[in-house]
């Protein structure tokens, strides 16, 4: 199978994995190869669906797929986990990091030991691979939404959900030095400097991926800002906590927010008035570009270094039409 064979395969498995996930006959050989794919968390909506999407590529392909994670995104606990895996000598490891820093080293031991990896969702070092520069440069492929792009287009929903008047608004992130939501609040920021000049970014709120600690963020800051017109939630606990924290400060409706991720909890919010838009990744394509992307390099094939999916935004105009819907991630 050549190269243009196996990208033009992933292609048309991803966009069945995003509507049904099911396995496409006809790809599977003689040998089984193992790749193991380590979520940032298990317990994610986001991740639960990558890893259906990985499944049915691994089935398609006649790949042994191990799923196995921690339960909270942090290196403390990844890490263990990661060195896990590389124990037990799998073909290939897709691994969202939880740090871009201190993932480098344990992940040089896969390479070290012969292990292809590939990172999925999050980076290392500046996520450029195979450029021979940088000592995180050792991955075959990055292959994630871009999600500078993603909060681009969370800026734009958030100014059109408050209006021409404009106003305060700021961004609930989790902490500095995760790839996707440094990369997020960075394109949002950017995006509002460039094209809404009526609004105005406060300081980023950090939240350590606490919801209640968001909640009780955005109270504090509406406090000190009575104007404050909107939130963006860089992720599924940093929106979700702002969204509680509107509610409780009694301003549902006035303060605006927009979600990164569509697990089903935001799409009930954004039924019910709580969250205004949620900016939908497509995890199954990750998942299964992954274990495509793996199962090309395991059978000789050259891979891109960087693998782009999209997004879909949702609001309450659109949240209940079947072709939106099928890109809320499952529980």
């Amino acid at each position: 199978m050549q190269r243009r064979s196996i990208l033009k395969a992933a292609a048309g498995l991803a966009v069945a994995a995003s509507i049904g996930l099911t396995a496409a006959p006809g790809f599977a050989q003689d040998k089984k190869y193992t790749v193991a794919l380590i979520p940032g968390l298990t317990t994610d909506a986001f991740y639960i669906t990558m890893r259906k999407g990985a499944q049915a590529a691994a089935d398609a392909l006649g790949v042994n797929l191990v799923f196995q994670g921690a339960p909270e995104f942090n290196p403390v606990v990844q890490v263990p986990v990661l060195d896990a895996t590389i124990a037990r000598k799998p073909d290939a490891i897709l691994i969202a990091p939880t740090d871009k820093t201190q993932l480098v080293e344990p992940l040089r031991k896969a390479n070290e030991a012969g292990i292809a990896v590939i990172t999925v969702d999050t980076f290392i070092g500046t996520g450029q691979y195979q450029t021979g520069k940088g000592d995180a440069d050792f991955p075959l492929a990055y292959i994630a939404s871009d999600n500078v792009l993603g909060g681009r287009m969370a800026a734009r929903a958030l100014a059109t959900a408050i209006g021409d008047a404009g106003g305060k608004v700021y961004v609930s992130n989790v902490k500095p030095g995760i790839s996707t939501t440094d990369q997020r609040e960075a394109g949002f920021k950017a995006e509002m400097k460039e094209n809404f000049p009526k609004i105005t970014v406060l300081d980023t709120q950090f939240n350590d991926n606490d919801a209640n600690k968001a909640a009780s963020q955005l109270q504090a800051v509406y406090a000190r800002n009575s104007d404050l017109k909107g939130v963006f939630g860089a992720n599924l606990f940093s929106a979700l906590g702002a969204g509680n924290g509107v509610q409780q400060a009694g301003q549902t409706g006035n303060i605006k927010v927009v979600a990164f991720d569509a697990p089903g909890s935001i799409v009930d919010n954004i039924q019910s008035g709580l969250v205004d838009a949620a900016i939908a990744q497509h995890p199954a394509e990750i998942g299964y570009y992954g274990v495509v992307s793996a199962y090309a390099h395991l059978t000789g094939q050259s891979i891109p270094t960087n693998i782009g999916t999209g997004f879909t935004v949702i609001n309450k105009a659109n949240v209940s039409d079947p072709n939106v819907a099928k890109y809320v991630y499952s529980e």
